[in-house]
């Protein structure tokens, strides 16, 4: 069989995954639609400002789109907002105090997140007085509820963190069903401080999300699910009122908060990639299922495994044998990439990582993971992190490459 064949056989495989997935877009777009609908979207919300951004009504109502689409009360949407780590430090920072404890429900968060928490002396949480601890997953990638029960039971704590994606473990990402369980677990235990959630990569994957099942913030980047691929930089924060308004403030001045803020260059890539973004996010899906069938047909394991139940983020991890054979992969999807296809990847000691990282990242935005983009740590296990795809199309044509590589 070759990897034409090999392409055919595992798409008739799964086509009733598929079906699901565009069931969940159609379902998404409708959100998406209805918002704009009721906000009035207009011309006049694409338009630049400058300077202070007093009455900036494209800021505004863009803000309102994203709180009504995911059930939100507020939302903060910026281009302010550099990337997902930034965003997180951002809502971080505005919630918590002095004298507070964050408790990590779903074990260690991601790794450019670790120094904003624990860090020493470079302005971490840490040396502002926050305290943090960690309740490890199971051998089986969930949370260890008896373990969090026994912990929350001991200490009090002002936050509960849970991180959806996996990240760089080997784990399945958290399903809004999974996180609507923590978050009524933490509450029968008489919780009332903030359920803050890390939504990178899981927008649109699914009908619901995390703020829909109980979460009281949930934060995420616009060069990732939401930006549609067009949003060229920025990230959002959208939850219950209090906490949004806290987060404005450290975000701008707690003197001026959300009322100020100006984009030079216009709100249109904004609006119209969060209009795109279930259709993109659906595509990106399907690309990561026929990638997923692919590699588990030729003997290469990876997560979330290919079954009846339909991926809860954007990211699928592969494993490898060798150092070699990882770097490998993460060539062939630079080489299949529509911007720099031609460029060699090296491994290199990027910012917030413990270790050197190979990056493919051939995309129209720089480093957005929402375009067809891997990445992996240089350390074992070797697993590669593939993710994103602007269209099905191009994650058809670079599977096919791949699998030429491969086989």
């Amino acid at each position: 069989m070759n990897g034409n064949e090999l392409i055919a056989a595992q798409e008739e495989r799964l086509l009733g995954l598929f079906r699901a997935v565009d069931e969940i877009a159609l379902f998404n777009q409708e959100k998406v639609l209805s918002a704009f609908r009721k906000e009035r979207i207009a011309l006049r919300h694409f338009l630049p400002s400058t300077g202070y951004g007093y009455g900036d009504e494209g800021r505004d109502a863009l803000a309102r789109v994203y709180a009504e689409t995911f059930g939100a009360e507020r939302a903060i949407v910026s281009p302010a907002i550099l990337s997902g780590t930034h965003a997180l430090t951002v809502a971080l920072f505005g919630v918590l105090r002095p004298g507070m404890r964050i408790l990590f429900l779903t074990g260690e968060p991601y790794d450019t997140i670790r120094g904003v928490i624990w860090g020493k002396g470079n302005g971490s949480l840490a040396d502002f007085g926050v305290e943090y601890r960690l309740v490890p997953l199971g051998a089986d990638g969930k949370v260890d509820f008896a373990a969090a029960e026994e912990m929350m039971k001991r200490e009090n704590f002002d936050m509960v963190y849970v991180q959806r994606s996996r990240g760089y473990d080997l784990r399945d990402a958290f399903s809004v069903d999974e996180i609507g369980e923590m978050c009524a677990f933490v509450r029968g235990l008489g919780f009332g401080g903030c359920i803050f959630v890390d939504n990178c990569y899981g927008e649109f994957v699914e009908k619901r999300e995390p703020t829909e099942v109980g979460a009281d913030l949930i934060v995420g980047s616009l060069i990732k699910n939401p930006g549609g691929g067009l949003a060229p930089t920025g990230g959002y924060i959208a939850g219950g009122e209090r906490y949004v308004r806290q987060c404005e403030n450290r975000l701008t001045a707690p003197s001026v908060g959300g009322e100020i803020g100006s984009y030079a260059y216009g709100y249109q890539p904004f609006y119209q990639g969060f209009f795109l973004a279930p259709h993109v996010v659906a595509q990106s899906l399907k690309g990561s299922l026929l990638i997923g069938a692919c590699m588990d047909a030729l003997g290469y394991a990876n997560y979330p495994a290919i079954g009846e139940r339909l991926p809860s983020d954007i990211t699928r991890a592969i494993g490898f044998n060798t150092e070699g054979e990882l770097t490998a992969f993460i060539q062939s999807v630079q080489d299949v990439s529509p911007v720099d296809s031609f460029v060699r990847l090296e491994a290199w000691d990027m910012p917030g990582y413990d270790c050197k990282v190979i990056m493919a990242a051939g995309t129209f935005v720089a480093g957005a993971s929402i375009e067809l983009s891997a990445d992996a740590p240089i350390r074992k296990p070797y697993t590669a992190y593939f993710q994103g795809g602007l269209t099905y199309e191009h994650c058809k044509l670079a599977c096919r490459e791949i699998l030429k590589k491969l086989m």
